[in-house]
């Protein structure tokens, strides 16, 4: 059995025990998080509608960090030049069940 899960404005597909990296949430380590399922997968049968109720548990394990991106921008002949760097933060989720 899996899940699709919405958490933030991205979709992954989740297994029982999965350790999945999502947009940065609020909490400590060890705090229960819900996160809402946008498709069920269960052997054969496939829900896509009438999931109101089922949600995914997890706990949050820990953060980390993505890659170092680096934003450029020049115009030519004008002497504009800007350099900016992002760094984005991410938050480490265990699955720990999948309630339908």
């Amino acid at each position: 059995m899996y899940a699709i899960v919405k958490a933030g404005s991205k979709q992954q597909k989740v297994v029982v025990g999965d350790v999945i990296e999502i947009d940065r949430l609020d909490g400590e380590n060890g705090t229960a998080v819900s996160l809402p399922v946008v498709l069920l997968v269960d052997g054969e049968n496939v829900t896509s509608t009438g999931l109101d109720k089922a949600s995914v548990a997890g706990e949050i394990v820990g953060a980390s960090k993505g890659p170092k991106i680096i934003i450029q921008k020049y115009k030519n002949k004008t002497g504009y030049k800007k350099r900016q760097g992002h760094r984005q933060k991410y938050t480490q989720v265990k699955v720990t069940a999948i309630n339908a």
